[in-house]
């Protein structure tokens, strides 16, 4: 069995964690909205990333356009996706989340930060101090990662 720094013991089980519980309450939010495991990571990805056409959502989702267009068709249908003019390319159009959709992308967020904030209450203000110190570094150094690919 490797034997891993502290330090990357430590971020591995919060990870760990961090990601079960996470993942456990995507699915739930999944479930109560009615909408599948892709079609809110197709949500997700537009609040994220922003506008973007039916092609790239294959790309980033690795599946055929023809499978990326039926999710969409159903998120349009839905409500939750509006389909406009690119205005680089009249004869392409992108897709833009409705007010309906980034309502319920906030309210899938505000559900996620009660359990944060639950944790943070058992903290003590020194440590509470201390991990938005260390998540400070640990951000930095992952946005110094990101930036150089």
């Amino acid at each position: 069995m490797t034997k891993f720094p502290a330090v990357t013991q430590s971020l591995r089980t919060w990870m760990e964690i961090s990601t079960h519980r996470s993942m456990h309450e995507r699915t739930l939010f999944a479930k109560s909205s009615g909408l599948s495991m892709p079609q809110l990571g197709i949500l997700m990805q537009l609040h994220h990333k922003g506008r973007c056409g039916v092609s790239e959502i294959g790309e980033r989702f690795d599946i055929s356009n023809a499978a990326a267009s039926q999710l969409v068709e159903k998120l349009v249908q839905a409500g939750y996706l509006e389909r406009t003019e690119d205005p680089n390319d009249r004869r392409m159009k992108q897709l833009n989340l409705t007010t309906k959709a980034e309502k319920l992308i906030e309210s899938g967020a505000q559900k996620r930060f009660r359990w944060l904030e639950e944790i943070t209450s058992q903290l003590s203000p020194e440590e509470q101090m201390k991990v938005a110190e260390a998540l400070e570094i640990l951000t930095k150094a992952a946005q110094n990662l990101e930036d150089k690919k």
